[in-house]
């Protein structure tokens, strides 16, 4: 984190941004630190939920403008792993974005709707309704909601 959580809602917004991206760290330690430090719980649930959700959305958009080609060349994954991939995007769709929260995998499926090409708004939506619950749970654990 590096401080983030001494820079208040800003680094609040800037680290839970980068920990829905490629960027390996916690968005929920972020949080805590900030709502820790804070007390401000309306403004952490906003800032935070946010920060990761637009950073789901660049993912989801990174993964749209992939190219099948790219990927069997530069990652060496064979067209038959990516029709059993998108196999399964396609049997659980957009709904699949409820679950862009989850640490590690949540990168990888917001990634994954948008290289398949998931209807859009739903899956942002969606996404944006994961992020929330995921947030405010946190804030109801922490006791200020």
């Amino acid at each position: 984190m590096g401080g983030l959580e001494d820079l208040g809602l800003l680094g609040l917004f800037i680290g839970t941004f980068l920990a829905a991206t490629i960027v390996p760290f916690s968005s929920d330690a972020v949080y805590i630190a900030v709502l820790a430090a804070t007390g401000n719980a309306a403004g952490c649930l906003a800032v935070g939920t946010l920060g990761n959700w637009l950073g789901s959305v660049l993912s989801y958009f990174i993964g749209w403008i992939g190219k099948w080609e790219w990927i069997e060349k530069w990652f060496k994954v064979k067209p038959e792993t990516l029709k059993r991939q998108k196999a399964r995007i396609d049997r659980y769709g957009v709904w699949l974005a409820l679950v862009c929260w989850v640490p590690v995998i949540g990168d990888v499926i917001a990634i994954a709707l948008g290289f398949y090409k998931a209807r859009p708004f739903w899956s942002i939506f969606l996404m944006l309704v994961g992020k929330f619950g995921r947030f405010l749970a946190w804030t109801m654990l922490y006791g200020l909601f």
